[in-house]
């Protein structure tokens, strides 16, 4: 099973293309730079306190660059899908989405992280991400378990993952350093359904 998974990665240079009908789902490119620098530098507010400490350099063009060389790694690794998301059909950068720590033998599972710009949060766009991942995790990728994690506080991303199926799990006791600071994280997860190995569509 694992090396049917890394042939059909290898088949896939560029890596996946998630579409549903309003928002597509891609690997970063150099060409997003523009947009994912100026994106990020007017949320910054807004993020920071659910993220990791910013690098002096984290807007730079030779930092994203690098991110984007490292996101092909990565992929084509099999460890991590780290994709951003835009909308339809104008590829207004709205925010990101990754598929990480992919985990195969007995555990079959990731985790995903995401985040969105402030000037598109709260119209839905990050619930439709996840609908359209999803399926590609269960069926492209065939893995069994979903998590995700996030600071207690963080209620919007508590009711984004309850709105997307995840049931809660427990507390992760000062699991992340965000923002300067260890955090305590609220554990969550999610498990197929019936009708939900679902596959990556193209339009």
């Amino acid at each position: 099973m694992t090396g049917s998974i890394f042939r059909f990665l290898s088949r896939q240079p560029q890596g996946p293309l998630l579409y549903g009908e309003d928002h597509l789902l891609r690997l970063p490119q150099n060409r997003d730079f523009t947009q994912w620098s100026e994106l990020r530098a007017e949320s910054r507010s807004f993020l920071q306190p659910w993220e990791p400490t910013w690098r002096e350099e984290e807007l730079s063009e030779t930092s994203f660059r690098a991110r984007v060389k490292r996101s092909g790694e990565e992929y084509r690794a099999g460890y991590a899908i780290p994709l951003l998301l835009f909308s339809r059909p104008d590829l207004t950068l709205l925010g990101g989405l990754t598929i990480g720590y992919i985990r195969r033998g007995a555990a079959q599972s990731c985790m995903i992280g995401y985040w969105m710009g402030e000037r598109h949060a709260g119209r839905g766009h990050m619930l439709a991400a996840l609908k359209i991942a999803i399926p590609y995790i269960y069926g492209q990728l065939q893995l069994h378990r979903i998590e995700a994690a996030c600071i207690p506080e963080n209620w919007k991303s508590v009711r984004l993952l309850d709105k997307a199926g995840f049931e809660r799990e427990g507390l992760l006791r000062k699991y992340l350093k965000i923002n300067g600071e260890w955090r305590d994280h609220v554990m969550f997860s999610r498990l197929p359904e019936d009708g939900e190995f679902g596959k990556m569509t193209r339009p």
